[in-house]
């Protein structure tokens, strides 16, 4: 597995043809990226579950013109995975890039998560179910679904979202914390059951808590510190989906410290 990321800091790319989905694009990170990644000039499908917020991230890509797609896509669901596979053979034929984003926060079991933790014991197993169903199962039936095709044409880029470590072992972070730790193992099984297919697999994450509605408003002035803008990842995005990423895999970028993959 390389860990060269082959580019000079700042260098621009171009993803002129490249056909990208990105999940949760709906808003936060993935809306982010969906703009930075059209503004690169790719052709990309915003995935999330159909409703207002997907509409209006849709209309505000609409400047984009053809090169904007919607597609309605609950990632914990096989067969809202299976439509969307078969989108992309009926639109497109074929997929380029994969980004694997799609994911709920602790704020969804509670939300004081920041400056009131509470233990694992008082997480419900409602609660930690969606949040693994949706930020790890979610990442494994996308790319179950999607994946194939890419072996069968030799080529393929997955690029999925992640957080800082500090997040895996922080108190109070039950389930997210669960989820991310097996977001990452299971990109790097990944990368090495598709060593030998020509698809690689690459983890990117923000390098700090980010502003996209994860953490509640009322809670942000008592964190003491600023939040990164969701643009932080623009420029590791369409390097990562871009020729200059080829034959890098199993590596783990950091958005704050880009272009420099984490233990390179």
């Amino acid at each position: 597995m390389s860990s060269d990321p082959k580019h000079a800091e700042g260098a621009a790319v171009r993803l002129d043809g490249v056909r990208i989905l990105v999940t949760g694009a709906s808003s936060g990170l993935g809306l982010a990226m969906a703009r930075a990644l059209l503004e690169a000039g790719a052709t990309v499908a915003l995935a999330a579950r159909p409703g207002p917020r997907l509409d209006a991230a849709v209309s505000e890509l609409a400047p984009f013109g053809p090169r904007v797609w919607a597609v309605g896509l609950d990632v914990r669901d096989e067969a809202s995975v299976a439509k969307a596979r078969r989108w992309v053979d009926r639109r497109w034929g074929a997929l380029d890039v994969l980004v694997n984003n799609a994911g709920i926060g602790m704020r969804t079991v509670n939300p004081r998560f920041m400056v009131e933790p509470q233990p694992f014991y008082a997480v419900s197993p409602d609660g930690f179910r969606a949040v693994i169903d949706t930020n790890l199962t979610g990442y494994f039936l996308v790319a179950s679904a999607l994946v194939p095709p890419m072996v069968e044409a030799g080529r393929g880029k997955i690029i999925n979202i992640s957080m800082n470590h500090e997040t895996m072992r922080r108190r109070g972070f039950v389930p997210y914390g669960p989820s991310r730790a097996g977001a990452e193992s299971l990109s790097y099984i990944m990368a090495e059951d598709l060593a030998d297919t020509g698809v690689t697999v690459n983890l990117l994450l923000p390098g700090g808590a980010v502003d996209t509605g994860m953490i509640p408003d009322e809670t942000r002035a008592e964190l003491g510190r600023p939040l990164l803008p969701p643009e932080i990842m623009a420029a590791p995005i369409c390097f990562l989906a871009s020729a200059a990423s080829d034959g890098i895999t199993g590596q783990r970028f950091i958005a704050t410290e880009f272009p420099r993959p984490q233990g390179a």
